[in-house]
């Protein structure tokens, strides 16, 4: 069974879509300086796109974003602790998450969304690597090793 399996049953989607949505917004909250206030601006614009456009995104996303990580989970499972694995292999983490919304970004037809990411991506693996910790204590919280 994999994280897909074990995290998205409808006993969990829910909170799980929940408390990412409250991670990326934490996250967002603590950059600063002038690339904070850009972040900021663009989370705010996609936002915008439609009412709960970020938690259906986060919904859409987390099965594939989950299969990705599982080979890497499955890994920290062996060693006997995955929560600290993914975090210990933040890159390759990062990398297998930004896989996935690399490929999923080439497939939008929202211009604004695209543009948004494009502008963005090349600084995203940094962001992205600074949340796996919290990602891996909610994936942790809710998988059965």
């Amino acid at each position: 069974m994999g994280l897909s399996d074990e995290l998205l049953n409808p006993d969990n989607r829910a909170s799980i879509v929940e408390e990412c949505c409250t991670m990326i917004e934490l996250q967002l909250k603590s950059k600063s300086g002038v690339s904070g206030i850009a972040l900021k601006a663009a989370f705010s614009t996609l936002k915008g796109v439609q009412p709960g456009y970020i938690p259906v995104v986060v919904e859409s996303l987390l099965p594939t974003c989950f299969k990705a990580l599982d080979p890497i989970w499955s890994e920290g499972v062996q060693q006997g602790e995955p929560v600290e694995y993914l975090t210990e292999n933040s890159s390759r983490t990062a990398d297998a998450l930004l896989g996935v919304t690399d490929a999923r970004i080439k497939n939008t037809k929202r211009q604004i969304v695209r543009g948004t990411y494009d502008k963005f991506r090349n600084s995203a693996k940094k962001h992205v690597e600074e949340a796996i910790p919290d990602l891996a204590k909610i994936i942790g919280k809710y998988a059965q090793n």
